[in-house]
């Protein structure tokens, strides 16, 4: 009996350090993939050519001056949640409660503004005590699945999502309390708005900014940074070395919470003046992508948020131009490029060798063939005694 003893045609195995050049190169060969892609898809189905396809992605994002500032906004807001979220994933706290954490913090800020204004307090007290409250109801919200997780070992991916829907039940709740009208949409509010630094969206990008750095110190150069990242690479190691690991849970998604709910504070009142069930927009999963493309770097994250926002915004343009009546449409577009970026990571973090196989001689061949009739001679041998 002959039997096939040829070698794999490749072999596939772990990188060590990969050369920064080759990341970006792997990484800009996936946006271009995708880029083909798309347009070859959109060529087919609407008769769209590749320039005119590039066009409109351009002209959605850098079209106008507005738009421009809108980029930088929602960057901004993107940026800010995944920031919030790398102190609890580099400590492998998987927090998919974003979306909550950013809807109690807006929901504190418009609480604040709706009965302060109605008691005509003044609008720096109305800020001031809005920005506490939000600050407050976004870390509450982080500390309640941290706590259970630190003393009861439950599952903080289930127990964070399904916070988000308490949240969003208790925004309807108070909402339909403050509408008298009945429509189940509260009107923007005049008092305890931001004051427009150039504009409306420049003091959310200004304290994001800010955010940003201090974050990136915290994580790279603090103490409390540098025990966190030790409870994610070990937890055993890290209650070996005298950590205190209950305590750096809670305290991390404390921290977590509260730049959420500060997020929140921002979108109530630099922006939305009002709050919505959809004032966070399902953001706070899009922030986990943008987190986990910048690999828990909050510089990284900076060029991350930025590819999902044009991609989502030169999407948003293109159905218009193209007057495709089905909105998903976009977030095909948008999907299909996540596909490749995230697929294209696996070259990053392993390598594909292919092995030479050497030719045989038909010498070869036959000794190869009797040494096998050989072994199935012994085999049959055994089997019989």
């Amino acid at each position: 009996m002959k039997r096939s003893n040829r070698e794999p045609l490749f072999h596939i195995s772990q990188r060590g350090k990969i050369d920064f050049k080759k990341t970006l190169l792997i990484r800009a060969l996936s946006i271009i993939a995708a880029f083909l892609v798309c347009a070859l898809i959109i060529g087919i189905v609407y008769k769209c050519g590749p320039i005119a396809f590039l066009k409109s992605m351009f002209s959605g994002t850098f079209g106008t001056k507005r738009r421009i500032w809108q980029l930088f906004y929602y960057m901004a807001v993107l940026l800010g949640i995944a920031v919030a979220l790398s102190p609890a994933f580099k400590m492998k706290f998987w927090n998919t409660g974003a979306d909550g954490q950013v809807l109690v913090g807006g929901l504190a800020c418009a609480a604040c503004m709706f009965y302060m204004g109605a008691n005509k307090a003044s609008d720096t007290a109305i800020i001031l005590v809005s920005l506490f409250a939000s600050i407050t109801a976004g870390m509450i919200w982080g500390i309640i699945p941290a706590v259970f997780k630190a003393f009861f070992k439950t599952n903080e991916t289930l127990f964070t999502l399904m916070m988000n829907y308490i949240a969003i039940q208790l925004t309807s709740f108070f909402i339909n309390t403050w509408d008298k009208s009945g429509h189940g949409m509260l009107n923007p509010m005049s008092q305890g708005n931001l004051p427009q630094i150039i504009n409306q969206f420049f003091p959310t990008i200004l304290v994001v900014i800010f955010i940003t750095a201090i974050v990136t110190v915290y994580l790279k150069y603090s103490k409390h940074g540098f025990e966190l990242s030790v409870v994610g690479e070990s937890e055993p190691t890290a209650k070996y070395s005298g950590m205190n690991v209950k305590l750096i849970v809670i305290r991390t998604m404390a921290l977590s919470g509260a730049i959420c709910g500060l997020i929140g504070f921002l979108l109530v009142a630099g922006y939305n003046h009002t709050v919505a069930t959809t004032t966070v927009d399902g953001r706070g999963f899009t922030a986990i992508i943008v987190a986990w493309l910048g690999k828990f770097n909050p510089l990284y994250m900076i060029l991350t948020s930025f590819l999902v926002v044009f991609l989502q915004r030169g999407a948003g343009q293109l159905i218009i131009d193209l007057g495709i009546a089905n909105s998903a449409f976009k977030d095909i577009i948008v999907g299909i490029f996540f596909f490749f970026i995230i697929g294209f990571e696996f070259f990053i973090r392993y390598k594909i060798m292919f092995i030479k196989r050497e030719k045989n001689t038909p010498k070869d061949e036959k000794q190869e063939e009797v040494i096998e009739e050989k072994k199935d001679e012994e085999a049959k041998e055994v089997i019989e005694c």
